[in-house]
């Protein structure tokens, strides 16, 4: 309207109860029209903004300053286009790491920049057990942004996640993990080899496996063949030097409160996953399964094989018995043989895996952290907390 201005009013200075209220009281007085708000809190420091429109003529400005002055905070006025602001519409950047100082910050906002993106808002998600920020960044080349990031988290100790911010980010329900150095610290077939007494035999055809030399089931298959005789109790004395990866439990008791779905898909053995499944609360669990006679090893495997296109499918089959589609699940994995599972995801992760693994993945988490996980969903430490806490949801 002709007879009206658009006015930004900055409002700065110590935090307290009271000031919103009191700004919006004077406003409404004045007859303005209240057409943007953003406000934020950071350590006790208050910036606010609001865009109004106001009949011209009226004395705001003088009412607005005797406000500040009783209230003890600073109060700014600017001109603006009388347009509304452009809605939201882009990506979240997650940078998380042991510590992410101003140079990985400037490293991250120049790539954003240099592909014609800009910085919307930074939010704090985390300070512990690592430190994570959101970077919500409208308009620029995504694919350049991508890689560019890629890029600067291979030169730096941080980890750089980017994801289109909208409701499929926010819609995620299953989650699919595999076992060995991802939920749990240890690979299981080389403790129960350690406890036959094989762990070096076992150990030569695993390096064979890793070099490319043995495909998963060969190689699998062949070490398997070495526990032939073991007393099946080496399980059990393997079972207790089972040790979850730090974060496991409040990553998985975090998610079950969301209503998430898990699912663990090992490599390894059903005793391991079966007994981490019920301990953390998992809704599926599928593992490899060994042949047992006269309780002993009998060197042989039982059922299909879970190697790198049986994760795969399972994450098919969990998602499908749910009734979740595929663009609402999330992988996590660390080895070549979790490459398809993380590439079916909606959102596949690495965990703490090898370069070619991490590139292959749309995220990596290098830090020792499962629950650093969270931060990648959108997830903030301080909402953990607060339902550890008693806190509802």
């Amino acid at each position: 309207m002709s007879d009206r201005e658009t006015i930004l009013v900055r409002v700065t200075g110590p935090d307290h109860p009271g000031i919103t209220a009191g700004l919006m009281s004077i406003l409404a007085d004045c007859g303005a029209e209240i057409q943007d708000v953003e406000q934020i809190s950071l350590r006790g420091h208050l910036n606010l903004g609001v865009v109004v429109s106001v009949p011209e003529g009226r004395d705001l400005l003088k009412e607005l300053l005797l406000f500040g002055w009783d209230e003890k905070v600073t109060i700014e006025f600017e001109l603006v286009d009388a347009a509304p602001s452009e809605p939201f519409i882009g990506h979240a950047v997650t940078v998380l790491g042991a510590d992410v100082g101003a140079g990985d910050f400037a490293a991250a906002a120049e790539v954003i920049a240099a592909a014609d993106g800009n910085i919307h808002r930074i939010i704090r998600l985390a300070r512990y057990p690592v430190m994570s920020y959101e970077l919500l960044v409208q308009g620029g080349d995504i694919e350049t942004m991508r890689a560019g990031l890629i890029a600067v988290a291979n030169e730096r100790s941080i980890d750089v996640a980017i994801q289109r911010q909208d409701l499929g980010r926010r819609a995620k329900r299953l989650v699919v993990l595999d076992m060995d150095s991802t939920l749990i610290q240890s690979e299981v077939l080389d403790l129960v080899a350690e406890e036959a007494g094989v762990g070096a035999k076992v150990s030569q055809i695993t390096e064979r496996a890793i070099a490319g030399e043995l495909e998963f089931e060969d190689a699998l298959r062949a070490r398997v063949r070495l526990l032939a005789g073991a007393d099946a109790n080496v399980i059990d004395r393997a079972l207790d030097r089972v040790e979850l990866t730090p974060g496991a439990r409040t990553f998985t008791r975090t998610l079950k409160r969301l209503g998430y779905k898990l699912a663990v898909v090992s490599g390894g053995f059903t005793q391991f996953t079966d007994n981490v499944a019920s301990e953390l609360g998992l809704d599926h669990a599928f593992a490899n399964q060994f042949e047992i006679a006269d309780a002993k090893l009998t060197g042989e495997l039982i059922g299909r094989v879970i190697d790198r296109a049986a994760k795969a499918s399972i994450l098919d089959e969990v998602a499908a018995a749910e009734g979740i589609p595929l663009e609402q699940t999330v992988a996590v994995g660390d080895g070549a043989n979790d490459l398809e599972m993380l590439a079916k995801a909606g959102l596949g992760i690495a965990f703490n895996a090898k370069r070619t693994v991490k590139d292959s993945a749309d995220a990596a988490v290098s830090v020792p952290f499962l629950d650093a996980i969270l931060f990648i969903l959108g997830i903030r430490r301080d909402e953990i907390v607060d339902a550890d806490n008693g806190g509802n949801l």
